[in-house]
């Protein structure tokens, strides 16, 4: 056994081999289970309708968790159009990606201001001063 993959799971704490998983394989089975009850519950044709917040509480499974499910693919929006998960930054409900189409533009244009004052200045250095730095971009509002 080598000791560079010994780990602590981040779930429980405890110390466990890590070869491919990322959590001990009694937190793997916990998830697994998770998942699971998340999919038995949609496959239900009266949840098939279901959103986020309904979804958690019919299986008792954190919407932190089931938004993971969504984000690695295991769970699938195709065919559960009010299924969505919060945007990164505002919140808002989305179906793909970490952030809304409202922050990506939020976002391109804030980048667009800070180019053009870059090719401005011409150092390529900006002050915080500078296109109103947003250094708090991702705080919620």
């Amino acid at each position: 056994m080598s000791w560079n993959k010994l780990k602590n799971c981040p779930e429980c704490g405890r110390v466990f081999v890590a070869y491919v998983a990322t959590v001990c394989p009694d937190c793997q089975k916990k998830i697994d289970e998770e998942y699971q009850r998340c999919v038995d519950f949609l496959r239900q044709r009266q949840n098939r309708m279901a959103t986020l917040a309904q979804l958690s509480a019919g299986t008792g499974v954190s919407v932190k968790r089931i938004t993971q499910f969504i984000r690695e693919g295991r769970l699938s929006l195709a065919e559960h159009p009010n299924l969505g998960y919060p945007c990164d930054r505002c919140g808002a409900l989305i179906r793909e990606g970490r952030l809304c189409p409202d922050c990506l533009s939020s976002l391109a244009n804030l980048r667009r201001e800070l180019e053009q004052e870059t090719k401005r200045t011409g150092d390529g250095e900006l002050s915080r001063s500078s296109v109103g730095y947003r250094g708090d971009w991702f705080a919620r509002e």
